[in-house]
């Protein structure tokens, strides 16, 4: 099995709120850094996106991905790699867990598999880049309140 890399954040927001952002893949280019387009090419039966397709830019790296989503209950989802121009595989996850009075601890988990050759401690180095900066943004989106002219993500 491959090595993953992982990392934590605490955010002060409930779980739900956490998970409404995470899954609003239209709004990603707005508090990525390295997501310019995201578009949901199919959803489950409860309107969570299943498949989407993700045009990524990191300076040198640039990459139009598909990947696979599954939903577990209303604090974790993960993905897979369906298809993409630069890697072999990408697998990951966010899970939610209450942490305390209106806080989030968010877990992101992350393993991926480039087409070109790279060291494996410079590959691990590279998922820890993403997750972080990822989590960081998460938290400054989710913190931040409520997207102006979104959907509403209540239930």
């Amino acid at each position: 099995m491959a090595e993953h890399t992982s990392s934590s954040i605490t955010i002060e927001a409930a779980p739900a709120d956490v998970m409404g952002v995470i899954a609003d893949f239209a709004r990603y280019p707005d508090w990525t850094g390295e997501v310019k387009e995201a578009e949901v090419l199919r959803t489950d039966e409860q309107g969570r996106a299943e498949q989407v397709r993700l045009v990524m830019d990191a300076g040198a790296i640039k990459d139009d991905q598909t990947l696979a989503y599954t939903w577990t209950g209303a604090d974790e989802v993960s993905w897979t790699l369906v298809k993409s121009q630069m890697l072999r595989s990408l697998d990951g996850s966010y899970l939610l867990r209450p942490a305390g009075a209106g806080a989030t601890e968010v877990t992101y988990r992350l393993t991926v598999d480039v087409k070109i050759p790279m060291l494996g401690m410079i590959k691990r180095k590279a998922e820890k880049v993403i997750i972080d900066r990822a989590l960081a943004g998460l938290k400054k989106r989710v913190e931040s309140g409520p997207a102006p002219e979104g959907p509403s993500l209540e239930k």
